[in-house]
């Protein structure tokens, strides 16, 4: 029977009783993705005689927060842990005996090519060889004649064919031997840069002792667990609207996504993904408050006479910060997990509590460590929205969909991008704020073209009032209408604005015949809001306006 074993940085055994250390390599089994960091699970594979050891693993990143490391796992009979010890050190950041094989694979082949080339360059030097003899030859014309009566013994007709056929086979054969050895240069040099590549590479590592006691022969699944700074996930989304017809009521797929980076040094090769929206790095308690006091000005401080010192300071002493300990957990024993089962593909688990939402990643994905996005999809739901029609025809006559939505109970939408569609269209993007279970929200999905919309100025003017003390106006008047060209009737919001008075004596009034739904919208000073409902093939008309009274005396400025 497997037994659950877990450890943590504690009850530190004498090191005189160790045994030799036994290295192990781990591959990267699980992930947890916080918005900030992440928290890796290793797993390493040991088989272990009866006594005490010290299992090292050299593969955990640098950048591991020492704090962070646990030790747990499974195995086949009683293991303890004593202590769990990390360092940082300079390991080698290839397989020694495959570096060293390749070494010397390349070293002969190296050797081979420099014989081909001792080769060629025979075969240059015997070209050259060759066509100076039959240089030589070429000057047996200017030889002195033989004596009177002698006979010439030369065969001018074979000698000239000689030096023809002789010097073009001599040049090809040293170009030839030329162009191999170019070759062969350039392959040779190919060589030495992969042999001084495959010098000894070493890169910073964390190096993690676990020093475990075996009451028996056994084997056993280590796992250890560590956080790492470099990694994030952040929240993407995808809203799909239906905007339905007369008989069918519109409809919102809202599709969750997740954009994983990570530069942490090592690559999280078909690991189990996790994304949680725990802050483990933030902040864990509030920030102290320091008492605010008020008093008198102190008066000025007379400056020194000339020649005076000046008085110093004593210099502070700087406090060594204390090395941060740490702490652990009690080992646990415990029965071993059920055996596990083939997973279906299938949408992201959502796993909420009052505090965190976790999403379990479908399958094993690879997250790369070069920071490249990984993208992964999370969940789907479904929401009923409300649409509606907005405008703000003082700066844009058109009027845009909206639809507002009532996020389900469950999982928060963190802050991320939203990618709008409507009816099947991209119409645009969004950012989203964080949302919370049961929050309402509105979603623009661009403008709306079966509503029209127009504003006009109907009235400007300015003149006098008062007999005594004369005081000074400006009246404007505005008529804006709404025409709804749908099936069906539509709720549309119109928003306009109204100067807001900065001083007590300018007063500004409201005019026109229909009153704001709302004044100051959103705290908004000066902002109203008119709520319609029009009717198919029906136009509302709003009469709105604005009188602003001064004093005749001074002069007023809009902003």
């Amino acid at each position: 029977m497997r037994r659950t074993f877990t450890s943590a940085l504690f009850l530190a055994w004498p090191a005189a009783v160790w045994a030799a250390d036994v290295p192990v390599s781990s591959r990267v089994d699980a992930v947890t993705v916080f918005p900030q960091g992440a928290e890796v699970s290793r797993v390493a594979k040991i088989n272990l005689e009866k006594g005490m050891h010290t299992v090292v693993l050299s593969d955990v990143p640098a950048d591991a927060v020492p704090g962070s490391i646990r030790v747990e796992g499974l195995a086949t009979g009683k293991l303890e842990i004593g202590s769990v010890d990390s360092r940082r050190l300079m390991v080698a950041s290839t397989d020694v005996a495959v570096v060293a094989s390749e070494r010397r694979r390349i070293e002969d082949e190296i050797e081979i090519l420099r014989d081909q080339r001792g080769t060629a360059e025979a075969q240059f030097q015997a070209a050259e060889t060759q066509k100076l003899l039959i240089n030589n030859l070429s000057q047996l014309p200017t030889r002195p004649a033989p004596a009177q009566g002698a006979e010439r013994g030369e065969d001018w007709s074979q000698i000239l064919t000689t030096i023809s056929t002789g010097s073009l086979e001599a040049q090809r054969n040293a170009v030839d031997a030329q162009v191999k050895m170019r070759t062969l240069d350039r392959q040779i040099g190919d060589l030495e840069k992969k042999l001084i590549a495959l010098s000894p590479a070493e890169q910073e590592r964390t190096e993690v002792r676990v020093h475990v006691e075996a009451l028996a022969p056994l084997d056993a699944d280590l796992v250890v667990r560590y956080q790492v700074p470099a990694a994030s996930w952040t929240a993407l989304y995808d809203a799909r609207l239906q905007t339905g017809d007369k008989t069918n009521a519109p409809s919102l797929a809202l599709i969750r996504r997740a954009e994983i980076r990570q530069n942490s040094g090592e690559n999280w090769d078909n690991a189990a993904l996790t994304l949680s929206t725990t802050r483990p790095n933030a902040s864990a308690a509030i920030p102290e408050l320091s008492s605010i006091t008020v008093d008198f000005e102190a008066p000025p401080v007379p400056r020194p006479m000339a020649g005076a010192p000046a008085p110093t300071a004593a210099p502070m002493k700087r406090m060594a910060a204390p090395e941060a300990a740490m702490d652990g957990d009690q080992m646990v024993m415990a029965e071993a997990a059920p055996e596990p089962v083939v997973v279906e593909a299938r949408q992201a688990d959502a796993v909420v509590t009052p505090f965190q939402a976790v999403f379990a990643v479908p399958g094993r994905s690879g997250v790369p460590n070069t920071g490249e996005a990984k993208r992964v999809q999370l969940l789907t739901e479904k929401v009923e929205p409300q649409l509606s029609i907005k405008s703000v025809p003082r700066e844009d006559t058109k009027a845009y969909l909206y639809a507002t939505i009532v996020l389900p109970a469950g999982t928060p939408m963190l802050a991320g991008p939203v990618a709008l569609f409507r009816d099947g269209t991209f119409v645009g993007t969004y950012a989203l704020p964080m949302v919370s279970p049961g929050e309402k929200h509105e979603l623009g999905f661009g403008a709306d073209d079966l509503v029209r919309v127009k504003h006009a100025l109907v009235e400007e003017k300015r003149g006098e009032t008062g007999l005594i003390s004369t005081s000074r106006t400006d009246v404007r008047m505005f008529k804006i209408s709404v025409k709804n060209l749908h099936e069906r009737a539509m709720k549309v919001v119109v928003l306009d604005q109204m100067p807001v008075s900065n001083n007590a004596d300018i007063k500004v009034e409201a005019a026109g015949g229909t009153k704001p739904t709302t004044v100051n919208v959103e705290d908004q000073r000066g902002v109203v809001a008119w709520d319609l409902k029009v009717e198919p093939d029906d136009e509302e008309v709003i009469d709105f306006g604005y009188r602003v009274v001064w004093p005749s005396a001074k002069t007023i400025t809009y902003r």
